[in-house]
């Protein structure tokens, strides 16, 4: 079997798994992007068309990275010619006093007073004025930000595929999981039904299949597996526009009660706009037990959410999508950027990033991710993201 040489191997060829590559490329690595299905696939946690930027967070440096992460989309879509960004706002609203897997209003008003964001605080009466929901309770009160954005995430992933592509260092190949991880001395052979690879880095980015990946080198991160659903309503009232927003609200019963919505957009079924449940009625046990089908109960609460709350839609969907997601069950560790733990054989050279909803970051988590896999650091201060190698569960 011939076996060809790369400095970095990226194992997960999703939209941050092609940024990290994009960023390789541009100082030079050789690198080979391996993805198990085919790229820009609807089977992972890069699924579906639209996400959102967002700068308000509870925490001051979840904030602070929303705000790193500005530039880099500049730089990308003048660099790639394409807007990708669709300025419309951030609006959370709902029960001031609720926390939830987006955090709490309160902390994040004073998260962005912190670090002097601007924000508008708002009243009940004053988000049905202005944003189009109606019967909401007088004790809910919010805040809209304007720098939030609707994401054109499906042609973000086809940009850095195509700048990958560029790139005359970096190397694709799709329909490529990877069986076997060999330790070499201080390289590794990549074993994939299409050959074998050898590399001195390793940089895991396969989403929610983190752990078909880092079995292999006999560890586990504890995570559970969402399969969110969306769907699509139909405007009754062209004139209307929403922001992307996300309101707060205790659960009523067994179902979650959480929902979040984006604008009417040209590139994501244009006359319509995107609702979708912020909760999972049955989590899934493992990634492969994935449906491309949403639940009908978690689109029933929120046909009945849009119907009680918004105006201009129709409150049936007629459209709907689904997506995988892996959330880390350590608490307060939303997102996961770490070296491999110390045990590994080589865990210095061995990159990971899994968990959370990151598409919000992407250019600058491939900034991130690359610069660790070259020079072993990065600037940005990424302790609040590690996990203390006491987390991770070996084999």
């Amino acid at each position: 079997m011939i076996r060809e040489n790369y400095d970095v191997i990226v194992i997960g060829g999703g939209a941050i798994g092609l940024a990290t590559a994009n960023h390789l490329g541009k100082r030079n690595a050789k690198t080979l992007v391996l993805e198990q299905f085919t790229f820009v696939n609807q089977l992972g946690s890069s699924a579906g068309v639209s996400r959102q930027f967002r700068i308000p967070y509870p925490d001051e440096y979840m904030v602070q990275m929303a705000l790193d992460s500005q530039p880099y989309w500049d730089e990308l879509e003048k660099e790639t010619g394409k807007q990708l960004l669709d300025k419309v706002g951030t609006l959370w609203f709902g029960d001031p006093t609720v926390q939830s897997t987006e955090g709490n209003i309160a902390e994040a008003e004073e998260a962005l007073k912190a670090l002097g964001v601007p924000y508008t605080s708002l009243t009940s009466k004053e988000i049905e004025d202005k944003y189009h929901f109606k019967n909401l309770p007088v004790k809910y009160s919010g805040l809209f930000q304007e720098d939030g954005a609707s994401i054109n995430f499906k042609a973000t992933i086809e940009a850095y595929l195509e700048l990958c592509e560029k790139q005359e260092t970096v190397h694709l190949e799709e329909n490529s999981p990877v069986l076997k991880i060999n330790q070499l001395g201080d390289l590794f052979e990549i074993i994939t039904p299409k050959g074998a690879y050898i590399t001195k880095k390793l940089v895991l980015i396969p989403g929610p299949y983190i752990n078909s990946v880092i079995n292999l080198l006999n560890f586990h991160i504890d995570a559970t597996y969402w399969n969110m659903s969306s769907a699509y309503f139909k405007k009754t009232d062209p004139d209307i526009q929403y922001p992307t927003w996300f309101v707060f609200q205790n659960p009523e019963g067994e179902s979650g009660n959480q929902f979040y919505g984006f604008p009417e957009v040209d590139w994501d079924h244009p006359g319509y706009i995107r609702v979708a449940p912020d909760f999972v009625m049955k989590p899934i046990q493992e990634p492969n037990d994935r449906s491309l089908i949403p639940n009908s109960q978690e689109l029933g609460y929120t046909s009945d959410w849009v119907k009680q709350y918004m105006t201009g839609l129709n409150a049936e969907p007629e459209y709907t999508s689904t997506c995988l997601i892996a959330l880390s069950n350590i608490p307060n560790k939303e997102l996961l950027i770490d070296f491999a733990p110390s045990y590994v054989p080589n865990h210095e050279n061995i990159v990971l990033y899994a968990t959370g909803w990151a598409a919000k970051f992407t250019p600058f988590l491939g900034k991130i991710m690359s610069d660790l896999a070259l020079d072993g650091y990065t600037d940005f201060d990424i302790t609040p993201f590690q996990l203390g190698h006491k987390f991770f569960r070996a084999l």
